[in-house]
């Protein structure tokens, strides 16, 4: 079916209106009018190529919020009306191990992203939510709640699961001194969705200006990294640290803010890394990890737990044609804390 989008059509052009064709509703489909969708960094990445290997025309987003328009005949769980959520993925093999252990963001046949990927039913790439509908098999389509603001819900489909996942899978609970380097779109929601977990968050930041903010968002204290005193002072006392910087960066004095046996996971940079010295882990057999966004039970357990602690992002509204505007905007840091698209702008 003919679908109105926004497209880059190469790596250095602006984004623009396009026609995409979406495919017909399946039995095990759900068929979605977008409301909402946010606007990710790895949506910038891939317009422009950054991490090469990107088909165009590209319609970008994958933090999707929106009604139930129909479902399919064998469709159970979805009624029309219903307030649904799509986020990273659209499909996966479902019969390796990752996928039977609920982790399809690491399927082994390669998940089927949202946007970006082969689709394997109608061929070329799949596109994203920079448009007006899709249709997603129903494995794929996540519940949301009517309780939170809805707009605010869209950036929890990527930055939400991706700092949640983590704190859950390092079992971060009350008390814990938990660090988040990075106040941005993914620091901000490591902060609030830790301080619900129980834990004491501290902002660990480049700017001390963004320390009230951080306060604000429901951090204890803000530990400056440039401060070398203050980092001297705090050193081995972080049961986790949550590092959501998007760039290559030194990471030896994150490490020393560790406990012993304690982790610091990395769900920012997928970029090099300069060299890390290993006495620092193995003096105290500390870990570094890495993290990818979560699997679609677990970010359903991340939208109720959100749902149940009224957490969503903080975000400034922008109409669709205003998109190559935020581009810029994120690419200079310039909004607190995610840009969600309102696609009314869109069918206007």
């Amino acid at each position: 079916m003919k679908t109105a989008a926004y497209a880059a059509q190469s790596a250095d052009s602006d984004l623009g209106p396009i026609e995409i064709q979406r495919r017909q509703l399946g039995e095990n489909d759900v068929h979605i009018d977008i409301e909402y969708c946010g606007v990710c960094h790895s949506d910038i990445h891939t317009a422009h190529n950054d991490w090469g290997g990107t088909v165009y025309p590209v319609v970008p987003g994958h933090e999707i919020i929106g009604r139930v328009k129909a479902v399919g005949s064998k469709v159970s769980n979805f009624k029309e009306g219903q307030l649904v959520g799509v986020g990273c993925m659209v499909d996966s093999c479902q019969t390796c191990s990752a996928c039977d252990d609920d982790l399809e963001q690491y399927c082994e046949n390669g998940a089927v992203m949202t946007y970006g990927s082969e689709d394997p039913i109608l061929g070329g790439p799949t596109h994203g939510g920079y448009s007006d509908q899709i249709v997603v098999d129903q494995k794929f389509v996540l519940n949301v709640s009517e309780k939170l603001d809805t707009k605010a819900v869209a950036p929890l489909l990527c930055a939400g699961i991706t700092t949640y996942s983590p704190l859950r899978q390092w079992n971060v609970k009350a008390g814990d001194k938990v660090g988040v380097v990075g106040l941005g779109g993914l620091g901000h929601m490591g902060v609030k969705i830790a301080k619900a977990m129980g834990a004491e968050v501290v902002m660990i930041t480049t700017s001390p200006e963004k320390g009230s903010d951080a306060k604000r968002l429901g951090a204890s204290e803000v530990l400056v990294s440039k401060d070398k005193d203050a980092m001297k002072q705090q050193a081995g006392s972080f049961d986790f640290i949550l590092n959501t910087v998007p760039v290559s960066h030194d990471l030896n004095p994150y490490v020393n803010l560790l406990k012993r046996d304690a982790t610091m996971v990395i769900v920012g940079a997928l970029t090099p890394l300069p060299e890390l010295s290993g006495g620092g882990l193995i003096l105290g057999r500390k870990r570094i990890a890495g993290s990818l966004i979560g699997g679609i039970a677990e970010t359903q357990e991340m939208l109720d737990f959100c749902a149940e602690h009224d957490i969503v992002s903080d975000v400034e509204m922008i109409d669709m044609q205003d998109i190559n505007t935020a581009y810029k905007r994120v690419m200079d840091s310039d909004v607190k804390y995610r840009f969600v698209i309102d696609m009314k702008s869109l069918k206007s």
